[in-house]
């Protein structure tokens, strides 16, 4: 089990360098961000004794820390200033005197190229030999005559880049234009620290300087150039998911008319494939890139009149890593959510305490053009048309969304594919590579897709005819069932729930962490017993009471500390999301593994054969003891393993199964479809397997649980890769498709009581939309009218209210209406209508995700018709909120 642990380990942070007697150095503006209790912590780890001796308020905790442990600020020009440019060439003209000799220990690349208005960042890869010499600067470029051309900082690489112990160095400049001259002899200037800080002074301050005798180094380059981003046809592909979102595009070998020679020879764009968008990810620890952007968003900056500065994926993550869980920053999580009520405001607050008050559409849209930010950067083009996937049930939602979020850029509609079809897609396209179908012969998919919030069930049948010029492709796909409360963040609760119960036995002095023999009410196959006859709700009886009982010794419900004094409310936040990274990143490492996972927690150095590490920069849970808050140093030596994590989510995983499967088993169905296909994240565990087993034989399931190098699951990427792949063989002609939609099948009921209180059902559940309407009557002078929502399984999700107003009525004849609302609204229901009565016409909204409501009225043998008014099935409020502070 050597080579499969995982362990917890002390990370050095990106602000804070060593210093000389082996404590860390740390920033002023790193420790603002700390609470008090955080600042106390890094007294007593650091053995500052000013600090624990007496007793300091937080400025005077940040006073005490700088004195011993004061980190210098780096001093390096990244945003632009008006007349910065002009006034360091005038100090270049005027104090460079003094070359340095020793130019040969420094090395760098032979050429640059650079695109005006594009940053150059660490993934561009113009590494710096001997720039430990110098640490963190600021470097010119400059012409033969001294004009300067442009301004780069040289910063150090990711901790774990280092070569034999030996910090390597890059080039880094944001976004901003290059000048070129006439002179083409190009070199950089490095520069001391003091130097490079007057050259810093000089740039933002209008006042003159000092005179000063300026020191540097010079080192040619053999060329450079200087480009402008061209525009391409490629589109752009955007998985946005949950939790996580994934891009990419297919490169062909003239989508811009001169590919970037540097990033082919260095392997980050490959013509005529699928390139995909590699994001920064400041947590990895071996891999700087990532695939996968989580779906976060953290205010930076409120303090501004303008738009506020915002963080995305991993960097805000960092945020709140670096803030140790409990800083003030907003953090947003399930964006995705938004489709429905994309105007409402959110209140953001930065680490200062700064609010601002930002729609939901600036921040997705803020988002969404970070992404396509990165992907311009990587692929250095320009992208005009995009295409983004979407849940089958909302597509059209979706699509109203983006084109209004992004209406500088072409969206593609006619052939947008939602995210069960581009799965499907995916596996088509594999079936058309190997030649592995029947010519003409009609196949029959079920497609699960667990995503990281929701959970949705497609079928679809599909033909491929190999054409004398192309394949021809036939798909017809109906949506038949979805659970928007089951996902990849449920796994990761319920493991967050057992390690609150293992971390709570191990402060208490218990020793072992609980059996979960003993948590759970059911046994190997006995869970799929007890889940069929009692529900899953039974199988976790007491486990959620254990739980419940964890909470009075770490706290994690935060929204009920409301009330209570700042520092306890932050400590039980903290609490919360430091368990539930924790929870997050086992996750992922139960996802990538097949066999046994010894996961142990504390903070040894790491010897070579430990893989799969999670990092974390400082252990601290609050727990409480005899009534008080206490802060938890010492890392737990708890160690779990695969088989407690399977056990933990089976019953959870086989009702989804068995929700969406069980009518399909029961009438037949299931056996008439070749192929059910798995796909996201949660789908590539055993325990969906084993599930599934229960209904279908093995063999007719498409799962690969495979043992895979990237970091991000090869199931994360099918729905992507098939949009990709889809729109790359539709303009090479490779296939021509057909695509239909049938009528989708509603999971849920929409009943209102009569006035004597009998229930009266107008959309049944599991019923088809085209199917799926019904009326209720009321007196003319109603004011509301309550509707309910339920779902399959039953009990009230949810009540709308369909408000009447008299005074909005229109008088029309049934010709009228049925112009409108064809039968939707027959003529038989409206020739029932009594004097004095209206009558409310419920019917399933037109490719939108929902019910409308349309009150006609009879009022002296006239009819009139009230404002007609969409309710949408889910909602934010409908759904489960993992981030609550109810958890």
């Amino acid at each position: 089990m050597k080579g499969y642990t995982y362990r917890l380990y002390k990370q050095p942070g990106h602000t804070h360098s060593e210093a000389g007697d082996g404590g860390a150095r740390y920033t002023e503006t790193e420790l603002q961000e700390l609470t008090t209790f955080q600042l106390q912590q890094i007294c007593r780890k650091e053995k500052l004794v000013a600090g624990l001796a007496h007793t300091l308020d937080r400025e005077g905790l940040v006073r005490t820390i700088l004195r011993y442990r004061n980190a210098e600020e780096r001093r390096l020009i990244r945003t632009e200033c008006e007349g910065g440019l002009e006034r360091v060439q005038q100090t270049l003209l005027a104090y460079l005197n003094s070359p340095l000799p020793e130019r040969a220990a420094l090395s760098g690349p032979a050429m640059l190229v650079l695109w005006n208005g594009l940053k150059v960042s660490k993934r561009d890869g113009y590494h710096i030999g001997g720039g430990s010499l110098l640490g963190e600067t600021n470097v010119l470029l400059v012409s033969e005559e001294m004009e300067l051309c442009g301004i780069f900082n040289l910063v150090k690489e990711h901790e774990d880049s280092a070569a034999n112990g030996e910090s390597r160095y890059v080039l880094e400049a944001e976004g901003r234009s290059w000048r070129m001259t006439s002179n083409r002899h190009y070199s950089l200037l490095f520069f001391r620290k003091a130097d490079s800080d007057y050259l810093y002074r000089a740039y933002y301050e209008a006042r003159p300087q000092p005179p000063a005798n300026l020191h540097y180094y010079k080192l040619p380059l053999a060329g450079l150039e200087i480009r402008e981003l061209e525009k391409t046809e490629a589109v752009l592909a955007i998985d946005f998911g949950t939790s996580g979102t994934t891009a990419g595009a297919y490169l062909s070998h003239d989508y811009v008319a001169v590919p970037s020679r540097l990033d082919r020879l260095n392997g980050r764009i490959q013509l005529d494939a699928i390139n995909y968008v590699r994001f920064p990810d400041s947590a990895a620890r071996l891999e700087a890139w990532s695939e996968l952007l989580p779906t976060v968003v953290s205010a930076e900056d409120c303090s501004g009149e303008g738009e506020p500065r915002l963080s995305f994926g991993h960097e805000a993550l960092r945020a709140l890593r670096r803030n140790s869980y409990g800083g003030q920053a907003t953090v947003l999580r399930g964006m995705k959510r938004w489709v429905n009520q994309p105007d409402k405001e959110e209140e953001l607050t930065d680490v200062n305490g700064q609010t601002m008050r930002v729609k939901r559409h600036d921040i997705m849209r803020a988002y969404l053009k970070y992404v396509i930010e990165v992907a311009e950067h990587q692929f250095k083009c320009r992208f005009q048309r995009l295409h983004l996937t979407s849940p089958v049930k909302l597509k059209t939602q979706y699509l109203a969304l983006f084109s209004s979020l992004l209406p500088g850029y072409d969206i593609e509609q006619e052939h947008a594919l939602d995210e069960g079809l581009a799965v499907l897609y995916n596996t088509i396209a594999a079936q058309i590579g190997r030649g592995s179908f029947r010519n003409g012969e009609e196949y029959q998919a079920l497609v699960i897709d667990c995503g990281g919030g929701t959970t949705d069930l497609s079928s679809c049948r599909f033909t491929i005819e190999d054409d004398r010029i192309a394949y021809k492709l036939h798909i017809h796909a109906t949506y038949e069932n979805g659970d928007t409360n089951f996902g990849g963040n449920n796994i990761t609760y319920r493991i967050m729930q057992y390690m609150k119960l293992a971390f709570a036995a191990y402060y208490s002095g218990q020793g072992s962490k609980p059996d979960m023999d003993r948590l759970l009410d059911a046994q190997g196959t006995d869970v799929y017993r007890m889940v069929d006859e009692h529900g899953a709700q039974a199988v976790y009886a007491r486990f959620e009471a254990a739980y419940a009982e964890a909470e009075r010794q770490i706290p994690t419900r935060y929204a009920d500390y409301v009330n209570r004094t700042r520092d306890e409310y932050m400590r039980v936040r903290s609490n919360f999301y430091f368990l539930w990274e924790m929870a997050e990143r086992m996750k992922e490492q139960f996802y990538q593994r097949t066999g046994m996972i010894r996961s142990r927690f504390h903070e040894k150095e790491l010897q070579e054969d430990d893989l799969h590490v999670t990092a974390v920069s400082r252990w601290l849970l609050s727990v409480v003891e005899d009534g008080r808050f206490c802060d938890a140093h010492h890392y737990p030596d708890v160690v779990f393993n695969i088989r407690e994590i399977n056990r933990l989510i089976q019953a959870d995983i086989y009702d989804i199964v068995r929700k969406f499967l069980e009518e399909f088993y029961r009438d037949g169905r299931l056996q008439q479809y070749s192929i059910i296909k798995l796909t996201g994240q949660s789908c590539r565990i055993d325990a969906f397997r084993e599930a599934l087993k229960e209904f279908v034989p093995g063999r007719s399931i498409e799962f690969r649980q495979q043992q895979e190098t990237g970091r991000v699951p090869d199931l994360k990427l099918a729905c992507l890769r098939g949009a990709i792949r889809y729109l790359a063989d539709r303009k090479a002609g490779v296939v021509e498709a057909t695509i239909t939609g049938g009528a989708p099948v509603i999971p849920y009921s929409v009943a209102a009581y009569t006035h004597s209180g009998q229930e009266q059902v107008l959309i049944s559940s599991l019923g088809r939309m085209n199917q799926a309407r019904g009326t209720i009557s009321r007196p003319s002078g109603v004011g509301e009218i309550e509707l309910f929502l339920s779902g399959s399984e039953g009990g009230v999700r949810r009540k709308y209210v369909y408000r009447s107003n008299p005074r909005l009525y229109k008088q029309a004849l049934y010709e009228d209406i049925a112009a409108e609302y064809g039968q939707r609204i027959p003529q038989g229901e409206t020739d029932a209508i009594a004097n004095g009565e209206v009558k409310l016409f419920v019917y399933a909204g037109d490719n939108r995700w929902g019910f409308e409501a349309v009150p006609v009225l009879r009022q002296q043998e006239q009819l009139y018709v009230g404002p007609r008014q969409f309710f949408a099935f889910e909602s934010e409020q409908s759904e489960l909120d993992f981030f609550d502070g109810l958890k």
